[in-house]
């Protein structure tokens, strides 16, 4: 089921820059205040995966790309763009439904995402855990 929300166009070409230019490690997206179109509300160049957990709020939901960069035994270093749907346990149902709901609409105007993860508190986003099924992709 759509929920109808539009994604606004600066989500897009910031991830163009993510992707193609590596110009940011992360992106953080969410609904407008008005809850009719996916804005981004932070890009950041910080390669701490820490940072990025930070900049995840507890209460609230969230979508957010992350360029993960992991090393593979005898491979050398690999990349793989993740797609993180953010949904707390304690953010607010109607919130949790829309969000769910907008999800699509978001992921189907982002090309080239190689993993999704779904997330509901930070044991699911945990480095190790990302770092298990980005290494199985």
């Amino acid at each position: 089921m759509s929920s109808g929300v539009k994604v606004n166009q600066a989500c897009i070409e910031d991830f163009q820059k993510l992707k193609i230019g590596r110009k940011s490690k992360y992106i953080i997206y969410e609904l407008s205040s008005d809850n009719t179109e996916i804005v981004v509300a932070k890009t950041n160049d910080s390669t701490d995966y820490d940072d990025f957990l930070a900049d995840l709020p507890a209460g609230e939901c969230r979508y957010a790309i992350y360029d993960f960069e992991y090393e593979k035994p005898g491979e050398g270093k690999r990349n793989k763009i993740c797609f993180y749907s953010w949904s707390p346990d304690d953010a607010k149902v109607k919130q949790k439904m829309l969000y769910a709901s907008s999800k699509d609409a978001l992921r189907k105007a982002l090309v080239g995402i190689a993993a999704e993860i779904q997330g509901t508190d930070f044991s699911e986003v945990a480095h190790d855990v990302i770092l298990e099924k980005v290494t199985r992709v």
